[in-house]
């Protein structure tokens, strides 16, 4: 590795790099200048301005005109422009020595880089969330509870309290008797990962459920325990929670209760004790009440369960008077009510025929659970049908049980078939977990965000959305990076990286991919050119997506810094709902592998809709 020697003024910055301990190698810092598109807009809008650096001022009338018309913010007050000019002259300047009140070119620009001040997206809940929790996308985990891989990572309340504060609404505990049967630890069954208190992970989730947004957080278990045990579990759970938890009088709902009905509630979703013994011994031979049930909706290391298909999908519209002769004989303890007295999302084995399925229930919801193959298979052959349910019912996927290293699937199939639950493994970082992040920026990043209409309508003769019919294109995106360049004036990726992070010899080699991943026919990558030696690459090109379903569509944004000798590093990520983006010039944060926001470094785009 080559060592790296900087100098540096406030008129002239420069880097020295040391090649071979015998070579300096000197690359001068510009100024960030801005762009010819951020000087036309001022220009348009200031007052003054004869295209000069130093005229010009942009009051808060003026301001006001530019977010109407260049932004499209529609409705924003002379009021609220001013406040936002005060905040820029605030950071920008010492506030006891700067009497105006407009902003100059470099401010304006300024004001453009900030991104809480100028987001890509909407950052606040903007849809409606009074429908039914079926009409949503819910930020879903899947083994909440693990730190790292399936099989001998630890167990811990840290990886739900992260969920929790990154916005997750459904936390999944798999639940196990303790080595002595007294009490009830979560850890992954059948593997050498080591338990944890289930005591601790509730009140962690108590503690920590509403740190990131108001709507409800449902608790998905995954339930190995003796009905004593469960009995203890509503213990806890009531003892715990209190006013937070919230259950139904009856036994089951006709439908679900809406997002903004259970502000600050916590719920919980398992089989009823019921149905365990079911799947236990689906004769009816029960053994003994002390035996433990196994509830497992997922494949276990050891054991996989393969579904059939009319597993799968169906559920009988009644129970059979056996069925109800049963329940009556097996709840006649006094444990088993209680328990399943807090079940408000009953998730129950499905029975039947594929044929038969196909009628969905008119008096009961309920909640499906399908690991990502069977849903392949399924949405491959019944994808309407799949839609179908998925408009009253909720549908839960989760990962394969080889994927041992916490790796996740593309939840696009999923949602394009209204699936709400894609039970992700929040700890596997990479590409498919970046589009669970971006999906889940939208509506103020509360973990609800409201399904498609099309995904909720049927037509005359009951038709439903068919994912797989070719459309046509609705709208066209275009997103202009001329002013990606600018995207770090002073707070950027030499203030978060060191100065060799990228090259040991010379200034980073940036360029920028960009995605849309949504449905198959809108699926494009787009790739900018390669900036040479530049700590602010200027890019200046300009992408066109026509899109068929911009309502599922995701944008997806990798910057990365072009080695010739090796693998490209990585240099920033984010990813935005296309339906969430905000038209016009905008700055956009970027993140880093594990979805963690960077200090500093920011891209200028511009955002078109046609």
């Amino acid at each position: 590795m080559g060592k790296e020697k900087k100098t540096e003024s406030h008129d002239n910055g420069s880097y020295n790099y040391k090649m071979f301990k015998c070579f300096n190698r000197k690359f001068k810092i510009n100024e960030v200048q801005p762009t010819d598109d951020v000087r036309d807009a001022f220009c348009q809008f200031s007052v003054g301005c004869s295209g000069g650096d130093d005229d010009g001022v942009m009051g808060a009338e003026q301001l006001c005109s530019f977010l109407d018309d260049n932004q499209v913010n529609s409705g924003t007050t002379v009021a609220e422009a001013q406040r936002l000019i005060d905040e820029v002259i605030r950071r920008r300047h010492h506030v006891t020595r700067y009497t105006r009140h407009g902003l100059d070119l470099d401010d304006f620009f300024n004001f453009l880089f900030y991104d809480d001040l100028n987001p890509p997206i909407t950052p606040h809940v903007h849809q409606d969330m009074s429908a039914p929790l079926s009409h949503y996308f819910i930020y879903t985990g899947h083994n909440s509870y693990l730190t790292g891989n399936q099989l001998s990572s630890d167990c811990s309340e840290v990886p739900v309290i992260k969920a929790l504060q990154r916005g997750v609404r459904v936390i999944e505990l798999d639940l196990w008797p303790n080595s002595t049967g007294t009490d009830i630890n979560v850890l992954h069954g059948r593997t050498l990962t080591t338990p944890v208190p289930l005591i601790t992970c509730l009140k962690s989730i108590r503690d920590h459920a509403f740190s990131s947004s108001p709507y409800p957080v449902i608790i998905t278990l995954e339930d190995h325990l003796t009905a004593d045990l469960q009995a203890k579990v509503a213990e806890m759970a009531t003892q715990i929670f209190g006013q937070m938890l919230y259950y139904p009088e009856s036994d089951s709902l006709e439908e679900f209760p809406s997002p903004a009905s259970l502000l600050h509630r916590i719920i919980i979703s398992t089989k009823p004790p019921k149905e365990y013994l079911e799947s236990r011994n689906p004769i009816g031979k029960q053994k003994e009440n002390g035996n433990v049930s196994p509830s497992s909706e997922e494949e276990t290391p050891g054991t996989e369960e393969i579904q059939t298909l009319e597993s799968i999908l169906f559920y009988q519209d009644s129970e059979s008077k056996s069925d109800s002769d049963q329940e009556e004989e097996e709840t006649s303890e006094d444990q088993k009510p209680a328990y399943k007295r807090l079940i408000t999302i009953h998730a129950g084995k499905p029975k039947g025929t594929v044929k038969e399925e196909m009628k969905v229930v008119v008096d009961k919801v309920r909640r499906l659970s399908l690991s990502e193959q069977e849903l392949d298979r399924t949405c491959s052959s019944n994808s309407q049908d799949v839609v179908r349910f998925t408009q009253k019912n909720l549908l839960r996927i989760y990962p394969k049980g080889t994927r041992f290293n916490s790796s996740n699937y593309k939840p696009l199939i999923g949602w394009t078939h209204g699936a709400q639950m894609i039970a992700f493994n929040m700890q596997g970082y990479g590409r498919s977990l970046w589009l669970m992040h971006g999906m889940f920026r939208a509506n103020g990043g509360c973990g609800y965000v409201k399904k498609p209409n099309f995904l909720m309508k049927k037509g005359f003769h009951d038709e439903v959305f068919d994912p797989k019919k070719k459309l046509h294109v609705k709208e066209t995106l275009k997103a202009s990076q001329s002013n990606d360049v600018k995207v770090y004036m002073g707070d950027g990726w030499r203030l978060d990286f060191s100065h060799t992070h990228f090259d040991t010899y010379s200034p980073p080699d940036f360029y920028t991919k960009v995605y849309i991943v949504g449905v198959p026919a809108d699926n494009a990558k787009k790739k900018t050119r390669v900036i040479e030696d530049n700590w602010y690459p200027i890019w200046d090109e300009e992408f066109s997506f026509p899109l068929t379903v911009p309502e599922l569509a995701l944008l997806r944004i990798e910057v990365r810094e072009y080695d010739m000798s090796d693998k490209d590093d990585f240099g920033g990520q984010t990813c935005l709902p296309v339906s969430e983006l905000r038209p016009g010039i905008r700055s956009v944060p970027l993140y880093d592998k594990k979805g963690e926001k960077m200090k500093s470094v920011r891209l200028l785009m511009r955002f078109i809709f046609e």
